[in-house]
C-alpha cells in the first residue's frame, strides 16, 4: 500500500508560481513512478507530468513544457511539481498518483494509488 498526500495549492495571479508537493509513504515507495494529473470542473482528469522511480526520466504534457518541472527526492519520499508562469487554464484540482512501473505511465487508469488532491486557482 502507498499513501499520497498533496500540498502547496492555492490562489495565484497569472504569471505567478506555485510548488506542489506529494508526500508518499508506504512500502518501497521510492520504487514507484509518480505522476501528476489535474481535473478542472466539468472536464476529464488529464495528465500533467510524470517521473520515473529513479528520477532519470520525466514526461510533460505539451501545454506545461517549459513552465512546469517535476522532481523527486527519494530520501524524503517526496515528489515536487514546480509550476511557473501560471495561466488561468492551469486552474484545477491537482492529484499525484503512484504506479509500480519501470516507465512512468501517462494515463490515469494505469496508476494504482492516488492522493486526495490540492486546489490550484490562477486568477486573470
Amino acid at each position: 500500500q502507498v499513501q499520497l498526500v498533496e500540498s502547496g495549492g492555492g490562489l495565484v495571479q497569472t504569471g505567478g508560481s506555485l510548488r506542489l508537493s506529494c508526500a508518499a509513504s508506504g512500502r518501497a515507495v521510492s520504487t514507484y513512478a509518480i505522476g501528476w494529473f489535474r481535473q478542472a470542473p466539468g472536464k476529464e482528469r488529464e495528465f500533467v507530468a510524470a517521473i520515473s522511480w529513479n528520477g532519470r526520466s520525466t514526461y510533460y504534457q505539451d501545454s506545461v513544457k517549459g513552465r512546469f518541472t517535476i522532481s523527486r527526492d527519494n530520501a524524503k519520499n517526496t515528489v515536487l511539481l514546480q509550476m511557473n508562469s501560471l495561466k488561468p487554464e492551469d486552474t484545477a484540482v491537482y492529484y499525484c498518483a503512484a504506479d509500480y512501473a519501470v516507465v512512468a505511465p501517462l494515463t490515469a487508469h494505469e496508476y494504482d494509488y492516488w492522493g486526495q488532491g490540492t486546489q490550484v486557482t490562477v486568477s486573470s
